[in-house]
């Protein structure tokens, strides 16, 4: 059946290499306009875009679908089906309409439990043991629609939002080779979603980063695994940013939340928190590279009995 594959960042180039690589019909591939990045501010195309153009597949990058020209463009592609994985737009009614087989979505959480834009961070901070990745026919609800499939992941005292994400899109990407000739051939049955269970997840900026050294050990580090890669949890030394890229929770007895102190098995620092110490593995100062804890150490001895600003309420 002919597919029409809309999506953006890594998490969707996976499933559209293994479509492809598995001579699935992509007869077209949406993905977000190019972005400028980087100092020189040139011009990047997103991951799925890079694998579209290495398949030699047509691309189409509009801003929207409110004009008659695109939905008819898209309409003229006569797809039987539509497969969106974080494309970063919500589609029309009249989109969803188009495809014979309806738009498949491929969400990071197990649905209902997390919806919205952020739901790996969200399993994260909230110390579930399992996620997982959904495969859903959208409706014009935000995620609710009835779901095709699951598969469910654990998530590790090591994971971040990166590795789970990468995980996700691995199984999620095998998951959909698996049912769409089932979908297809009319064997599966969607199921409802019970609402009452949902969650609404919302969108990270940099200050959701900062942070508060009066929370739990437990709950700061379960932070810094939630936002590494982005937005990345930080405090401020010298003036400057100081990011925690990795930590882990040490149970002690709780002192002066922001006190830096010296860690004897590592050689590296902790930080007191309203409830235990967090030790500090690697960090990462403004403008410099990721190094472990001792190394830094190394070059700022005046860190130790230091007090790290704790976040005021309501910044």
């Amino acid at each position: 059946m002919g597919i029409v594959f809309m999506g953006t960042p890594e998490f969707a180039a996976l499933p559209l290499e293994l479509l492809m690589q598995n001579h699935a019909d992509v007869i077209a591939v949406y993905t977000q306009p190019d972005k400028s990045s980087g100092r020189g501010r040139g011009v990047t195309a997103s991951p799925v875009k890079k694998v579209a153009l290495n398949w030699g597949l047509p691309v189409y990058q509009p801003l929207n679908f409110k004009s008659v020209e695109e939905k008819d463009r898209l309409k003229a592609l006569q797809p039987d089906v539509i497969i969106v994985a974080a494309y970063g737009q919500i589609l029309p009614g009249a989109v969803l309409e188009l495809p014979r087989y309806g738009c498949l979505n491929m969400h990071p959480s197990l649905l209902p439990r997390y919806r919205g834009v952020s739901p790996i961070p969200a399993a994260i901070l909230n110390g579930d043991e399992f996620t997982g990745i959904s495969i859903m026919k959208l409706d014009e609800g935000v995620d609710t629609g009835p779901v095709l499939a699951q598969a469910q992941v654990m998530i590790t005292d090591w994971d971040t939002t990166g590795l789970v994400t990468e995980k996700l899109s691995r199984i999620g990407a095998q998951l959909l080779l698996e049912i769409l000739p089932r979908w297809s051939g009319g064997k599966i049955t969607p199921r409802t979603q019970d609402n009452s269970r949902a969650n609404y997840t919302r969108m990270l900026d940099k200050g959701v980063g900062e942070i508060d050294w009066t929370q739990p050990a437990v709950n700061i580090w379960r932070q810094v695994r939630a936002y590494q890669p982005w937005p990345s949890s930080h405090t401020r030394w010298q003036g400057k940013q100081l990011k925690i890229i990795e930590a882990v929770p040490i149970d002690a007895q709780s002192g002066t939340p922001g006190l830096v102190v010296q860690l004897s098995v590592s050689k590296g620092f902790g930080v007191e928190t309203g409830l235990g110490i967090l030790g500090i593995i690697r960090v990462q100062m403004e403008g410099k590279r990721i190094i472990a804890s001792d190394e830094f150490l190394r070059g700022q001895r005046q860190l130790i009995g230091s007090v790290l600003p704790v976040r005021q309420e309501g910044a």
